[in-house]
């Protein structure tokens, strides 16, 4: 039996490059399942996306999405694509096993945790207040400089990664250390400021709740004191003084002491997000 992909719409295409199209995933001219393929420069140059890869019950467990991914994967090497990505849930084991059987490799993940019903306790000399108007100017700077730093590492030019980083910091901070649902905080230790904090006190992710956690840093000189567990703590607390029940984080797969640290504090995957060279 031969499994392809038919085209259920017309290539769908973004002035800025950005490309999708949805395919039946066919066995013999026969449906069995659906997928979405698309690219967004936002993502990086030269990226593809797999998503919402389905098939039927009655015909899972016969390798079509393996097969699946394979033309897939063929389709976005036609595209120009170098690399491809897929988010896969959590629970998803039997998913998560054909991506790696595949040759993907973990990113990042998403992960979450229920608000304790009463704010936990700073520890001992370490205070928390909002960030100061040139406080924030100073981590504003560092932060897109951070975030240039990661782009330029997955494959962007210097140019396109600073573009994009006035471009999201400036959609994110429209209102800058006044945008409204957000948290800019320092942590302070006799007397000196020991880290940031960047929540968002509505997800900012369409069909999610709860807050989340942007970005914590803690000084070079300080780390390895406890004081990004810290910072954590200090979320929670602005995220329940906000009223908000649940709180959320993106990790990258190679900062192996922050997932430690998140799941120590109670954090448990949401979602993976895996990628894969197209050779």
């Amino acid at each position: 039996m031969t499994t392809t992909l038919r085209p259920t719409a017309p290539l769908q295409q973004g002035v800025d490059g950005a490309r999708s199209r949805t395919y039946d995933v066919c066995v013999n001219s026969r449906p069995v399942g659906a997928v979405e393929l698309s690219t967004d420069p936002r993502h990086g140059p030269g990226v593809g996306r797999i998503n919402g890869l389905r098939i039927d019950e009655a015909d899972r467990r016969r390798g079509r999405a393996t097969v699946a991914a394979l033309a897939a994967e063929e389709v976005l090497r036609g595209w120009g694509c170098r690399r491809v990505e897929i988010s896969v849930p959590a629970g998803a084991a039997a998913a998560r096993r054909m991506a790696a059987a595949l040759g993907y490799t973990e990113r990042g993940r998403n992960m979450t945790k229920p608000l304790p019903a009463r704010p936990p306790v700073l520890p001992e000399g370490v205070v928390g207040r909002p960030m100061s108007q040139a406080e924030f100017e100073t981590w504003l700077d560092r932060a897109k400089a951070g975030f240039v730093r990661s782009l330029t590492a997955r494959g962007y030019s210097e140019e396109a990664a600073r573009a994009k980083a006035e471009a999201d910091h400036g959609a994110a901070l429209a209102g800058g250390i006044d945008t409204p649902g957000t948290y800019l905080g320092a942590l302070v230790r006799d007397g000196a400021v020991v880290g940031t904090l960047w929540l968002a006190l509505r997800h900012p992710h369409p069909g999610e709740s709860g807050a989340y956690v942007f970005d914590v840093e803690v000084a070079e000189e300080y780390r390895g004191q406890g004081l990004g567990r810290a910072l954590l703590l200090l979320a929670e607390r602005e995220a329940l003084a906000a009223g908000t029940a649940r709180i959320s984080l993106n990790v990258y797969a190679d900062n192996t002491p922050a997932l430690r640290l998140y799941a120590s504090l109670g954090y448990e995957p949401v979602s993976y997000h895996l990628y894969k060279q197209l050779l």
